[in-house]
């Protein structure tokens, strides 16, 4: 694949944040209302959209988003790659090609990327701190798109989610769906399709 600019999605594209994150789900929802919940119907929820599965499994539990989010964010402080995530943004950059990020995440994105030793490979990570619309409104990629006057041609989105290929295609860019699982038998329609990230570099 050879484009100039790629934009990454974070959770579930470069960050493995499914397993830890579904787990933290489950354990909060046990200690607020010792409600169970099996761990791959918390998985596949959480893949869809958080809001997705709190409306699904907490919709009635006051204030459980935010303790999740809390039990999360001590999970994430040890935070784990897919593998090739690193090798690729190297390869990326030793191509002189440019690496951005958007998240949904607040600002403890930063955190997470100097964790794992990333953060370096980004020349701007937008987060739901800069107040743009969430996927699939292209906003945030516009953004990028004007402010580093990006050649829509030239630049690709990358993430795991239908949303990230709705809202790449929204900005006029091209799409990567990621699918770790490599078992999708309806994957959206996306410029690519990878089951390993260094199949980027291919």
């Amino acid at each position: 694949m050879d484009y100039e600019n790629y934009i990454w999605d974070l959770g579930g594209t470069l960050l493995d944040n499914y397993e830890s994150s579904s787990h933290a789900f489950a354990a909060t929802l046990w200690a607020m209302a010792e409600r169970v919940v099996l761990h791959s119907e918390a998985y596949d929820a959480l893949k869809i959209s958080t809001a997705y599965a709190v409306e699904k499994f907490a919709k009635d539990l006051p204030g459980f988003l935010e303790e999740y989010k809390k039990l999360e964010a001590e999970v994430l402080e040890k935070p784990i790659l897919f593998d090739g995530a690193k090798e690729v943004l190297t390869e990326l950059s030793a191509r002189h090609a440019h690496n951005f990020m958007i998240s949904h995440r607040n600002n403890q994105v930063l955190t997470i990327l100097n964790s794992a030793q990333i953060d370096s490979y980004f020349t701007e990570v937008v987060t739901s701190d800069n107040g743009f619309k969430r996927k699939p409104a292209p906003d945030s990629i516009n953004y990028l798109l004007d402010k580093y006057h990006l050649d829509p041609a030239k630049t690709v989105m990358i993430g795991d989610r239908p949303l990230d290929i709705e809202a790449g295609k929204a900005a006029g860019v091209a799409t990567i769906y990621f699918d770790s699982a490599v078992s999708t038998t309806e994957a959206p329609t996306a410029d690519h399709l990878i089951h390993h990230l260094t199949e980027i570099l291919e």
